[in-house]
């Protein structure tokens, strides 16, 4: 979404004196009548029933905005706000106002959440997230004007489910990566995070964004991602799919492409699948500017009344465009009727009533997060404040470490220089909102070694950072992207850099940090790098020469600690890349071939990576043994139970995530080399062993079938395959499979 298209609809509309009671007759209301609606009580869809009947025409017309609150019958509606790593009610975008920024709890970018592979601490995360959504939608000193309904909100533009299928995609930050089974895993995670586990009502409603195929930033607002229907439910729709069945998500934004040919915006997707096989019957929004690209871009619809009325009839009942006039125009042409967005609002309501903004707030057990004197900031509380350190050490990836360099041991440094563009920064992204006292790589090592070792520091200046470097017992030298590359919107001058509105053109680290970094190493082979970024670079001469890389994404308020605590042991490194790493630009398929087995992703991969995906290592050593399954057979509905013991071999304790793929032997049909099934994150003491297992059900080993319009379990050999990696695969076995 556009940052300067994305403001929330907000405030009280002017309104009409006469409301609809039923469907011919009209009256005004007595200013104290208690209507039906209000009554938590009655069902759900009888208190939309009331709703509707009460609304006047131009009313619902505005419920088709961002807030669907309706001052004059007391309906209290949400807003949308930002939160893809943390509440944005501020960071470089202004959201939530450019003069009224509130400081809120940041975590890493969305590709750093991935990084953990751990969706019970992503839902921690996600919970911290609602919770100070909710603090400030309720606390009055957080208002943006006198009114009682603001452009606050409780409707969370999160977890982004899109696939990162191409490392030169701007958005890549966004994304938990390229394996749908992953993204799906964490994306329902954050949905259970953001919603809570009350079985009545939400703290926040997970908005999930960009339904779909959406991977590409150039001409995004016009383009077309082509391939077949078995990748759109193989692949593409897959997070989708899981965030609405397994997690519950029941808000979801279309994204700006058209999927073979035909807007998202306008999809029969839409109805056919979201709706009528998922059982989805929430919120759906457009994404800021998509009602007119169908007429500009796509040229789809000869008019924008038409593209209002295509919208509608696909499900569409919230816009972030000037909708309201083209709606009326599509009135009086009869392209809609007032059914037709009656039939849509439903979805609208029922979101707000499970937010409980229409119960009386003794029923709503979250209605009493808000400001309370004495009583710290939720942002500013130790709790909160863990959450992000906790998940951002565990989104650390080691990705080379010759010789156990690392860790660094403290008690043998009399000197280090910390250098480099990104060593005292903690650097923002779009999505991002204000952190409170945000900690930088600088300051986090400086707090660490304390004050018996000399810290020299250098960014940029060529000569000052080989001095220094020459000078110090080691170099840490910080290097990677500017996530909104240090410029305006739809500005970036290196062509290695990327973000929302623009794809990268080369997968290169910057020349001049490169230059900087070769004379460095020059002055000083006890070099580490910290590659601090938003998606895999291409580092031949790195991975070549320097005998120590870290990786971690950027925005979290403790990236300084995090990094800190792993260069120098306080913290064992766990992560593990969520995307294939090339080792240039030529070992991928053209841009806009979404067709993935043509080369896309570790499932169709051709030739070797830099770094495969799943790759991350560790200060510990982990053995494999005893991979078994109750049975050698698999039947249609069943399900089998593979184990595996793992042990931790070295003398220090660390995480290691477990991982199981599957690859299909003989199948009729073309299938990837193999896929994700399974993964968990361990912590192993030294020297301890645990089982680990991973459920292995035969309807996830289906393939779609276009002839029976239905999934397909065909008689196969399944091989089973466990390890730490998807090119670390350590223990196999082979599975018959029985429809």
């Amino acid at each position: 979404m556009s940052k300067w298209s994305s403001s929330l609809i907000a405030g009280a509309i002017s309104i009409a004196t006469a409301i609809l009671i039923t469907g011919a007759a009209r009256r005004q209301p007595p200013a104290q009548e208690t209507y039906p609606f209000l009554n938590p009580e009655l069902g759900t869809e009888q208190r939309i029933d009331n709703i509707l009947s009460l609304l006047t025409l131009e009313e619902k017309i505005h419920c088709l905005g961002t807030n669907p609150s309706v001052p004059r019958l007391g309906i209290k509606g949400s807003g949308h706000v930002e939160g893809l790593h943390g509440l944005a009610e501020g960071g470089p975008a202004n959201w939530g106002g450019k003069n009224t920024p509130i400081e809120t709890t940041q975590f890493p970018q969305a590709v750093g959440l991935g990084e953990t592979w751990d969706p019970d601490m992503l839902e921690k995360a996600a919970s911290v997230e609602s919770n100070e959504a909710r603090y400030v939608f309720q606390s009055p000193k957080y208002r943006l004007n006198s009114a009682p309904y603001d452009r606050r909100g409780i409707v969370i533009r999160a977890p982004n489910a899109d696939l990162a299928r191409d490392p030169r995609w701007g958005r890549t930050e966004e994304s938990y990566g390229e394996d749908p089974f992953l993204t799906g895993t964490m994306a329902v995670a954050f949905v259970h995070g953001l919603q809570g586990s009350n079985p009545k009502y939400w703290e926040t409603a997970s908005l999930l964004k960009h339904f779909m195929a959406n991977s590409n930033e150039n001409g995004r607002g016009g383009s077309s991602s082509d391939f077949d229907s078995r990748l759109l439910r193989e692949y593409y729709s897959v997070p989708f799919r899981m965030g609405i069945e397994s997690g519950g998500a029941r808000a979801f934004m279309t994204s700006y492409n058209a999927v073979n040919g035909i807007p998202m915006t306008a999809s029969p997707i839409l109805k056919q699948i979201v709706m009528k096989e998922w059982g989805f019957n929430g919120i759906i929004c457009t994404d800021a500017g998509a009602l007119t690209n169908m007429v500009t871009q796509h040229r789809y619809y000869r008019d924008i009344d038409h593209a209002a009325a295509g919208a509608i009839h696909a499900g569409i009942n919230q816009f972030l465009d000037k909708y309201e006039d083209p709606v009326h125009d599509a009135l009086q042409k009869n392209l809609i009727t007032e059914e037709d967005i009656d039939r849509n609002l439903r979805g609208v309501f029922r979101v707000m009533i499970r937010l409980g903004l229409l119960d009386p707030p003794s029923r709503v057990p979250y209605s009493a997060i808000t400001a309370k004197q004495g009583e710290p900031e939720p942002w500013n509380t130790e709790d909160h404040r863990q959450v992000a350190r906790r998940i951002t050490e565990k989104s650390v990836v080691l990705l080379k470490n010759v010789n156990h360099l690392l860790p660094l041991d403290k008690t043998t440094l009399h000197s280090v220089a910390i250098l480099g563009p990104r060593a005292d920064e903690v650097d923002l992204d779009w999505y991002s909102g204000t952190p409170p006292s945000p900690v930088t790589p600088l300051a986090g090592i400086r707090k660490l070694l304390g004050n018996g070792i000399t810290v020299n520091f250098a960014a940029n200046d060529a000569d000052e950072a080989v001095k220094m470097a020459r000078a110090s017992d080691m170099a840490i030298f910080f290097a990677g992207n500017h996530p909104t590359c240090n410029a305006g919107w739809n500005h970036c001058l290196d062509p290695g850099e990327g973000k929302e509105s623009i794809d990268r053109k080369t997968l290169s680290l910057n020349p001049e940090q490169q230059a900087l970094l070769e004379k460095v190493y020059a002055a000083n082979p006890r070099t580490v790098v910290v590659l601090v970024c938003s998606f895999p670079y291409a580092i031949d001469w790195m991975k070549q020469k320097i005998p120590a890389i870290l990786h971690i994404a950027h925005n979290s308020e403790e990236e300084g600690t995090a990094i800190a605590e792993a260069l120098f042991g306080v913290v064992n490194p766990g992560g593990r890349l969520v995307a294939t790493w090339p080792s240039s630009l030529d070992q991928l398929p053209q841009m806009m071939d979404y067709n993935i087995r043509d080369g896309r992703t570790y499932m169709y991969f051709n030739g070797e990576p830099l770094f495969p995906f799943g790759y991350g290592l560790s200060y510990s050593t982990f053995e494999y043994s005893n991979l078994r399954t109750p049975s050698g057979r698999l039947r249609a509905g069943g399900e089998t139970m593979v184990s595996v013991d793992v042990k931790n071999k070295s003398g220090r304790a660390g995480d290691e995530v477990v991982q199981m793929y599957v690859k299909h032997v003989g199948s009729q049909v073309s299938r990837p080399k193999e896929e994700l099934k399974g993964f968990r994150r361990i912590t192993l003491a030294a020297g301890e062993k645990k089982l680990v297992e991973f459920p292995l059900r035969a309807e996830t080993l289906a393939y779609w079938n276009d002839a029976q319009n239905g999934w397909v379990l065909e008689p196969d050999r399944v091989q089973v395959m466990i390890g730490s990696s998807s090119a670390d695969l350590k223990l196999k076995k082979t599975i018959r499979v029985q429809p």
